[in-house]
């Protein structure tokens, strides 16, 4: 019987690749990807293509929400507010409720191609910072597709929310996802600095998981 189709939120980076290879034990995937005006923006379109040539997937949709741009108020998006170098509780790094805009693309998206199912790589360990990566927004969003679309049987899928990053690393490693595809990095779109909070947290998971980060960095690792 053929396989359902579900549609897969594609950063480039670790979580998400390790939710693609999660989605593909049992889904056809459809990969989307959204260009917000972020410093990385070519790096991690890059990072996003080799991922689904790797997987061989040709259902890929990249959207550019350059309104996140025009907003500002994150240092991802505003080259005048510096990346730090430190996780803070309320980081320079927020870019306002993007999750959000995201997954409403991909809602949309679903809705023409049919896919009942969102897969996104959210992890509660980053909530502290970034709230749209929390259980409780996952369940609000979903009530919203249920009385906002046209047969509300579209549903978000977060299956790492609860995991440690180190433990993701693990999984995977385990289903094959090609870690060393991927990219992280806030500033650099050639070597990772290895410095900004985004490389210190994959690079923490990585000694956590005792596994070999495999891309190389400015700074030793």
């Amino acid at each position: 019987m053929k396989r359902k189709l579900a549609i897969v939120l594609a950063s480039g980076g670790i979580d998400s690749c390790a939710t693609i290879a999660y989605a593909l034990q049992d889904y056809r995937v459809a990969l989307l990807h959204v260009n917000y005006g972020q410093r990385t923006e070519k790096r991690e379109l890059k990072a996003f293509n080799a991922i689904a040539d790797f997987y061989g997937i040709k259902d890929r949709l990249v959207v550019d929400l350059i309104h996140l741009r025009l907003i500002g108020g994150s240092s991802l998006t505003d080259k005048v507010i510096p990346i730090p170098e430190e996780d803070t509780y309320k980081p320079s790094t927020y870019v306002p409720f993007r999750n959000a805009n995201l997954l409403a693309c991909a809602v949309s998206w679903a809705e023409v191609i049919g896919a009942e199912k969102i897969f996104y790589g959210a992890i509660t360990q980053d909530a502290p910072g970034y709230p749209d990566c929390r259980k409780e927004f996952v369940r609000a969003f979903n009530d919203l597709i249920k009385v906002g679309t046209q047969k509300g049987n579209i549903e978000i899928i977060a299956p790492f929310i609860d995991w440690k990053k180190s433990d993701v690393i693990k999984k995977a490693v385990e289903l094959g996802a090609p870690i060393h595809l991927t990219w992280s990095c806030y500033k650099n779109e050639d070597i990772a600095c290895g410095k900004c909070p985004s490389c210190k947290r994959r690079l923490d998971a990585f000694r956590e998981a005792g596994i070999e980060d495999p891309i190389p960095y400015e700074c030793a690792k």
